[in-house]
């Protein structure tokens, strides 16, 4: 799968969830911190990560900062985005099962070694859900994205 990564600081989080994805077998296109010469600033490179999702240049991203919520702010803001910040394995299952989540957006500052492979884990296990509750709610996000395109 092809996965686009941001992170605003050249971290050893960020450079771990790196490794990490590409020893899963992912595709990893880098952006802000993660690729020299690239703007760093949290709101420059989520947006960036989370636009390939919205065009169709990777399935999935995965942005960060130090605390997740301006990357997770950043990349919501992309219309067709549904950026879900996850600090453990239970909330990333939640984000793709019940909100089809497209970006995981992560804590520099929280995230640890053994609870970022939980996190990838179950986010990569997790399917969206098919319950009609479930495909109207994320359908409603759709039609909202679309209503802000066209204002």
């Amino acid at each position: 799968m092809r996965i686009s990564v941001s992170s605003d600081m050249d971290e050893r989080m960020a450079r771990l969830l790196v490794t990490e994805l590409r020893h899963r077998g992912h595709e990893v296109r880098a952006h802000g911190a993660l690729r020299p010469g690239a703007d760093a600033q949290w709101a420059v490179c989520s947006e960036a990560a989370a636009r390939d999702v919205a065009e169709g240049l990777a399935e999935q991203a995965v942005v960060c900062c130090w605390t997740g919520t301006g990357a997770s702010i950043a990349a919501n803001k992309v219309p067709g985005v549904r950026a879900a910040l996850c600090t453990d394995a239970t909330t990333a299952d939640g984000a793709r099962r019940w909100n089809d989540a497209n970006v995981l957006a992560l804590s520099l500052r929280l995230t640890s070694e053994p609870v970022l492979k939980e996190i990838l884990d179950a986010w990569f296990a997790a399917e969206p859900s098919q319950d009609p509750d479930d495909v109207r709610n994320v359908a409603r996000v759709g039609r909202l994205d679309a209503a802000r395109k066209g204002s």
